[in-house]
């Protein structure tokens, strides 16, 4: 299935963000990605795709709609990175839903997202726990989207690592158990799940693994 509407990438710089774009750019989509930072710009052009300057964090929903207008997929990749949990909650959880629903508002038809794995309202995190604000936020993020009209589908990711990665990763019990899963993976899948219509409501959750992309996602 090829993509015939451009795809926007939320968080554009990140390192599988960066991947993906240029994935899917090379396969002959059109993909908009989404910085806060100009002087990123160069690198979105140097991966095929068009750079797009937007401090999601700060716009309301009609704002992330001029954003997003024309897109008919959006990827969100972005994310707060750790650190203040008050920040955590702006992006992970209350941009990303805003995102949704300013994509919902404007027509877009496919949406996914980058979670990861063990996502969910009973993630187990103690509350004095650092991760604790990151699990609540994406919990909060990937139910709104599975309570929306879109198109979506969410990907669980393992631990991530820069190792090479290629087609293949790990789904259900063929997981890693150390759960490592490379971003050229994820950048992979993510590029998949855009031209597979058989992913749309699902949460797919994997790994680096040794079944090929395509018959995993099939599987899964």
């Amino acid at each position: 299935m090829s993509i015939e509407r451009p795809v926007t990438i939320i968080g554009g710089h990140g390192k599988v963000a960066l991947r993906a774009a240029r994935i899917l750019s090379e396969a002959g989509a059109q993909v908009n990605s989404v910085i806060r930072n100009p002087d990123q710009a160069d690198d979105i052009r140097e991966v095929g795709a068009t750079p797009v300057v937007a401090d999601v964090e700060t716009l309301d929903v009609d704002g992330l709609r001029e954003v997003l207008r024309g897109s008919g997929s959006v990827v969100w990749a972005a994310g707060a990175g750790g650190g203040s949990a008050d920040r955590t909650y702006a992006v992970d959880r209350d941009a990303a839903i805003r995102s949704m629903d300013a994509s919902a508002e404007e027509g877009v038809e496919r949406y996914v997202m980058i979670s990861y794995d063990g996502a969910r309202t009973d993630h187990g995190v103690p509350e004095d726990d650092s991760f604790y604000p990151y699990a609540q936020a994406k919990a909060a993020a990937d139910a709104h989207l599975r309570e929306s009209d879109l198109q979506w589908t969410i990907l669980g990711p393992g631990m991530l690592t820069d190792d090479a990665g290629g087609e293949s990763i790990g789904v259900g019990a063929d997981k890693r158990e150390d759960r490592a899963t490379s971003r050229d993976v994820v950048a992979a899948v993510t590029a998949a799940v855009l031209r597979r219509p058989d992913t749309v409501g699902r949460t797919i959750e994997f790994s680096d693994g040794e079944t090929p992309i395509g018959e995993a996602l099939t599987r899964e």
